[in-house]
């Protein structure tokens, strides 16, 4: 007996031994927690995580603007922010390639690219996604199919224009051509009309320009109008006009100004404000209104969201902007006041909108 109770004695230390050395192990890093062995998956991906499930647009939905939206992917053992891989394909051809950006939301469990692409507008393509981490990649989501924007619209009381792929939702008058950035307006007669089939009677007009600047021929020229109907534009009874001034102008080339009328032969002027422009930059230029409160112009360098060159704000007196038929320009057409106070030549136009909503998501 007492020799089997030293074999069991002995036995039990040997399994505490082992025992002992197991819980010595290191514990799994987070790291490994998160991305995958050397070798990638059967899919390619060599992080743990699930795929993206696109949202929109899908299964050939044609958006008025291209914004890629998917489920965000998630990780398998780990808690950590990813960032995302968007691809767009034409057949199998990859046509626009994001590289990793980051996560940006569309909603908690989204998130959401806006493609940086011109694409042949109406036709077919699919876009995918996939998640990314410190250099790994998870899989791939499905395929999405879409078609791509028709290049813009103009839809009662709302209009956009991307001006891009040589096409423009509205009629070109005078000199103009389309340049790989956008239209471009070559002549003081040079102007693109829209004519909304409502009257927009609180909104925006936005835009982006550049080249239109104080060393072209000008004097009290404009970067962009509106009016009732198509009467001489200096004396409408609902004009607006958003100034630049050319070199021609005594009063000091390159002077941003504006004016509304609404509806009671009262112009409402803007202060001139003196600005060096690059004709090189872009410009947004902006002017929003409301039901008998005021209108604001302002401009700004870069883009909507760039350092702010001008804002003026005018009352408008009790009264609403309301002209019928309503007609927008980019430039204006020749008025009372001559060719030098038309269209500034020489600028490039882009991502034209108008209408009661926040500005679409545009190509830069």
């Amino acid at each position: 007996m007492s020799r089997t109770f030293l074999l069991c004695a002995a036995t039990a230390v040997f399994a505490l031994a082992i025992a002992c050395g197991k819980s010595n192990q290191a514990p799994t890093s987070p790291s490994s927690a998160v991305q995958g062995d050397n070798a990638a998956g059967p899919d390619g991906s060599t992080l743990k995580a699930t795929a993206p499930v696109p949202v929109s647009p899908v299964n050939d939905a044609q958006p008025d603007a291209l914004v890629l939206v998917a489920q965000k992917a998630q990780m398998k053992f780990a808690d950590v922010p990813l960032s995302y891989q968007f691809q767009i394909r034409s057949g199998g051809t990859v046509v626009y390639d994001s590289q990793v950006v980051g996560g940006g939301g569309s909603g908690p469990n989204n998130v959401q690219h806006t493609p940086n692409v011109s694409l042949t507008p109406d036709a077919p393509y699919t876009w995918r996604a996939r998640g990314a981490y410190q250099g790994s990649f998870g899989p791939w989501s499905a395929d999405a199919s879409f078609k791509a924007p028709v290049g813009g619209f103009i839809r009662d009381n709302e209009l956009v224009d991307p001006l891009i792929g040589g096409r423009t939702v509205g009629q070109i008058v005078g000199p103009a051509q389309f340049t790989s950035e956008g239209l471009q307006l070559n002549g003081h007669d040079s102007h693109v009309t829209y004519v909304l089939p409502t009257t927009l009677v609180a909104g925006q007009f936005s835009l982006m320009v550049k080249g239109a600047d104080e060393g072209a021929e000008g004097d009290k020229s404009k970067i962009f109008a509106m009016q009732q109907g198509f009467d001489d534009i200096t004396t409408n009874a609902y004009r607006f006009t958003g100034e630049l001034r050319g070199r021609n102008y005594g009063g000091g080339p390159g002077s941003i100004s504006c004016r509304m009328i609404a509806g009671d032969r009262i112009s409402r002027d803007c202060d001139r404000q003196q600005r060096t422009f690059d004709s090189s930059r872009w410009y947004f230029w902006k002017v929003s209104w409301n039901v008998g409160a005021s209108f604001t112009m302002e401009v700004r360098a870069d883009g909507e969201n760039g350092p702010l060159l001008y804002s003026q704000t005018r009352s408008l007196s009790g009264r609403t902007y309301r002209p019928s038929p309503h007609v927008l320009y980019l430039g204006s057409p020749i008025g009372r006041g001559g060719p030098l106070d038309a269209t500034l030549p020489g600028g490039t136009y882009k991502n034209i909108y108008a209408g009661p909503n926040a500005r679409p998501a545009f190509p830069q």
